[in-house]
């Protein structure tokens, strides 16, 4: 079953160990089974290293550790959205805070130099914000619907939840193009939350467990990690789901969270059994 709401659904589609692959202009679905030996697919699995406290009011869109080595969170629903800044450590106290207007839901968040960009969900506008202060500095706006952004070398790299990403001037948020993303040839839809590492984009796969890792060159799914291990102490809501995935930078970790988690977990992706 696709899900056509991005975020009120009737139940959790739940995929361990493939991909999610909704034809949405079609109305149908098909599950795949990467083949490492055909594709090339990596099989990786997501180990808990350590557990944070997090924050279960938040439904959270966007997670990444900043240069200074804080933590910036941006959240969604509205007249809940909010970006806000805290230590890797503590939830409490945060280290700054903003609301976004009541009409706005909030999305992806990356941090490029001094300014962090925020995306709103339907309403084609992303804000700059100051890095340090968190408040806006500028506007920019884009068509369709906004997802998931992430920071890398000269672009950014931004979703809108089907299985395609587009590549964006950092300063301007002018797009530069567009590309599919695949597995074995097939396109990979949902992709949600992203995190830039050097060449490659991890993106969850929304309303799953599954986390993606795609050559940022050419758009193409080098490994499939499983994340179904992480313990979801939130998922008496269907809503909250996994979303939010931070690379620990100098290390091979990420942090991963989901929408009202409690909890955020350091982890490493090592080989499926």
């Amino acid at each position: 079953m696709c899900i056509r709401d991005r975020h009120q659904f009737s139940f959790p589609v739940s995929v361990t160990g493939a991909l999610a692959v909704c034809a949405l202009a079609l109305g149908g679905c098909e599950s795949v089974e990467p083949s490492a030996s055909a594709g090339g697919v990596e099989k990786l699995r997501a180990v808990v290293q350590e557990r944070y406290p997090f924050d279960a009011d938040s439904f959270t869109q966007g997670l990444e550790v900043a240069p200074d080595g804080t933590l910036l969170v941006g959240t969604g629903q509205e007249g809940q959205s909010r970006l806000y800044r805290r230590t890797l450590e503590n939830a409490e106290p945060e280290l700054a805070s903003v609301d976004l207007d009541p009409q706005f839901f909030g999305e992806g968040i990356t941090q490029v130099g001094d300014s962090v960009w925020q995306l709103t969900w339907q309403d084609g506008l992303a804000m700059r914000r100051d890095a340090d202060t968190l408040e806006e500095t500028d506007r920019a706006t884009y068509d369709g619907e906004g997802w998931g952004l992430c920071a890398r070398q000269d672009e950014l790299i931004f979703s809108n939840g089907s299985a395609e990403l587009r590549r964006l001037d950092p300063e301007t948020f002018a797009e530069r193009e567009r590309f599919t993303v695949t597995a074995d040839g097939t396109p990979v839809a949902g992709l949600n939350e992203l995190e830039c590492v050097g060449d490659a984009v991890y993106a969850n796969v929304f309303t799953t467990t599954d986390i993606v890792r795609i050559d940022a060159a050419t758009g193409e799914v080098t490994a499939l990690i499983d994340a179904s291990a992480i313990p979801n102490n939130a998922e008496d809501d269907p809503n909250n789901v996994l979303n939010g995935i931070a690379h620990l930078p100098e290390t091979d970790e990420f942090l991963l969270t989901g929408k009202r988690w409690p909890d955020m977990y350091r982890v490493t992706f090592e080989p499926a059994e």
